[in-house]
């Protein structure tokens, strides 16, 4: 027993001595960060339930865009560019919205496959 005891302590003592130790990093949050990061979220949000709405999908469809593509898309974009988008969504008239967002949504993808980064559209060659 006394044997047994001591192989299990020096197995642990071993385990112990090569488990990596792992740093706890904190920081501070101030008020306005965590607005901005409230803000963000809802923005983005906002933006992927106007893409999932019935009359934009069938819109998005027509043009042949897959909306899946454009939902990643969003999700992959900073905070300075969901703001810059609603802002421009929020500046058209009533009743413009879907096609606004849709004219966005496809300059963007034109912008992207003109410097390269996509290739959505054939007749669009890249800049080199």
């Amino acid at each position: 027993m006394k044997l047994f005891n001591h192989t299990v302590a020096l197995t642990i003592s071993v385990l112990l001595i090569f488990t990596p130790v792992m740093q706890a990093q904190a920081a501070l949050f101030t008020n306005a960060q965590l607005i901005d990061q409230v803000q963000f979220s809802s923005e983005k949000d906002e933006l992927l339930q106007t893409l999932h709405r019935e009359d934009v999908k069938a819109q998005l469809l027509d043009l042949g865009v897959d909306t899946a593509n454009i939902e990643s898309r969003i999700n992959q974009m900073t905070q300075q560019e969901i703001a810059q988008l609603n802002q421009q969504m929020n500046e058209l008239p009533a009743g413009s919205g879907v096609l606004g967002f849709i004219l966005v949504i496809f300059i963007v993808f034109v912008i992207t496959d003109v410097i390269g980064a996509t290739d959505i559209f054939p007749f669009i060659h890249p800049v080199r």
